[in-house]
């Protein structure tokens, strides 16, 4: 299983410099999860930028993976990772959501480039 950060479907959607790195994991669809905030972020960011037309298209893409709510189990335990790791909200989550399904993490967030369980990659 996968979940690829959100900063990991802008960078496949505007097809930037890392792109090819995040293409694997979210073009195979029965293995990727998708937590909503991830939704939530990616569809904020093109509402700003490009317009609903193209937020809406965004979303939907994201919604052929496996879509993963936020429970209470995950919420506590990102909140632990949170704190001992001193990630921000959404980061944490992401890897709380990860591990919660034994899955990898593909980022481009610095924040994880030392963590198990992740697939990193260097912003370019």
């Amino acid at each position: 299983m996968n979940v690829v950060d959100s900063s990991g479907w802008l960078e496949y959607f505007t097809n930037s410099p890392n792109a090819a790195f995040f293409a694997s994991p979210i073009k195979n669809q029965a293995e990727l999860l998708v937590p909503v905030i991830s939704i939530y972020e990616v569809f904020k960011r093109v509402l700003q930028q490009q317009g609903e037309e193209q937020a809406l298209e965004v979303a939907a893409a994201m919604m052929q993976g496996m879509v993963t709510n936020l429970d209470v189990t995950t919420a506590l335990s990102a909140a632990r990772m949170s704190i001992e790791m001193k990630l921000p909200m959404a980061d944490s989550i992401m890897l709380a959501t990860a591990r919660a399904h034994d899955a990898v993490l593909w980022t481009q967030d610095i924040d994880f480039a030392a963590i198990d369980g992740v697939q990193y990659v260097a912003k370019q």
